[in-house]
C-alpha cells in the first residue's frame, strides 16, 4: 500500500510538470504555429499573414489541422516517455499512456 501511494505521488509530480512543459510546432512551412503543453492543452495558434488567402481558406485549414495533430502527437510523446518511466512501460488506463 505504500508503495502505491509513493506511486500516485510520483505520477502527481509528472503530471504537474508535464503541464508546466511547453512545445511548438509549425505546419506549412511555419505559416501555422501551435504551442501545446505536455498535458495535452493548447495555449496557442500563430498565423503568418501571408498565410491567409480568402481565395484559399481550404489551405490554412488544412495546416492548421496538420499542425494541431502534430503538436498533439508530440505531446503525446513527451507524456509517454515520462509516464512509462514512472510505470515501467505498463499500460495503465487513464494515464494517456
Amino acid at each position: 500500500m505504500q508503495m502505491m501511494r509513493k506511486m500516485q505521488k510520483e505520477l502527481e509530480k509528472v503530471q504537474a510538470e508535464l503541464a508546466e512543459q511547453s512545445m511548438e510546432v509549425a505546419s506549412g512551412g511555419g505559416a501555422v504555429v501551435v504551442q501545446i503543453t505536455g498535458d495535452q492543452k493548447i495555449t496557442s495558434i500563430k498565423i503568418d499573414p501571408e498565410a491567409l488567402d480568402p481565395d484559399d481558406v481550404g489551405l490554412l485549414e488544412d495546416m492548421l489541422v496538420a499542425g494541431v495533430n502534430e503538436a498533439i502527437g508530440r505531446s503525446q510523446e513527451l507524456a509517454a516517455k515520462k509516464l512509462g518511466a514512472l510505470t515501467g512501460g505498463l499500460k495503465i488506463p487513464g494515464l494517456g499512456l
